[in-house]
């Protein structure tokens, strides 16, 4: 794992991205390993334009155009898997999981809650299962795990908590559910560097709320404990457009 840079990108389609500034932004950036969430696409229906050193492993959702998630990674993987173990939540593309040795690495897409939280019970469900699986790896080896989990965990973490108590994305029930896994041992990367509110990863496409700044920090990289001394730094790309999300990353020993 020497000097890596890891980065997570919801995509919001990836074809979409693709015509927009997708290839740019990968040399730019230049990750060791690139996480997408909602790519919204199956394999057959991207051209893989990146270049040749990145492998790429897909986990599409049934539903086409819906969900979906992907790692192009240049390190070879020992193997890698698509779900959890578990039928009632691995039809929507949302887990997928490389072994690289020392180390598992888990790309997620959280389910919504919906608007009218009609899916907050599936949610915390998705939560409690989702925990499970984690700490199963980790009772094997060290688990870094990133991407956009649909919730602002703090106040902090949203420009307009007050106005947002009982919005998906920030109920009580939801912030529970990432509290539960900070309690069990997970680092949230980016407040061991940076304290402060007003950095975000999702901003809605109404309102001006992008340039305004108004926006939620719902996109994350978490570590095991074990993980935390070989830290050196994590980031949000809030510059990097193409999406309604931004890429975030760390750079880990």
């Amino acid at each position: 794992m020497a000097g890596m840079k890891l980065v997570s990108w919801n995509v919001n389609g990836l074809r979409a991205v693709l015509r927009k500034n997708f290839l740019t932004f990968l040399e730019a950036e230049n990750p060791d390993i690139l996480c997408l969430q909602e790519t919204k696409a199956l394999p057959g229906e991207v051209e893989p334009v990146w270049p040749q050193e990145y492998r790429a492993f897909w986990n599409p959702a049934e539903r086409k155009g819906y969900s979906g998630t992907m790692v192009l990674t240049r390190l070879e993987p020992v193997r890698a898997w698509n779900g959890i173990g578990a039928p009632e939540h691995d039809s929507e593309g949302r887990v997928l999981t490389l072994d690289f040795g020392d180390y598992f690495l888990v790309n997620i897409y959280v389910p919504n809650s919906k608007r009218d939280l009609s899916r907050l019970g599936y949610r915390q469900e998705w939560d409690r299962a989702l925990l499970g699986y984690l700490k199963g790896l980790e009772a094997e080896k060290p688990v870094v795990w990133c991407g956009d989990l649909n919730v602002a965990h703090t106040e902090l973490d949203l420009a307009r908590p007050k106005q947002n108590t009982k919005t998906h994305g920030f109920t009580a029930e939801e912030r529970a559910g990432f509290d539960g896994f900070v309690g069990a041992g997970f680092v949230d990367t980016f407040r061991e560097f940076e304290q402060g509110g007003g950095h975000y990863t999702w901003w809605s496409q109404m309102g001006g709320a992008r340039a305004r700044n108004i926006g939620w920090r719902i996109d994350y990289f978490l570590v095991s404990q074990s993980l935390r001394g070989r830290l050196r730094g994590a980031f949000i790309r809030p510059e990097i457009t193409g999406s309604d999300h931004c890429p975030v990353g760390i750079h880990i020993e």
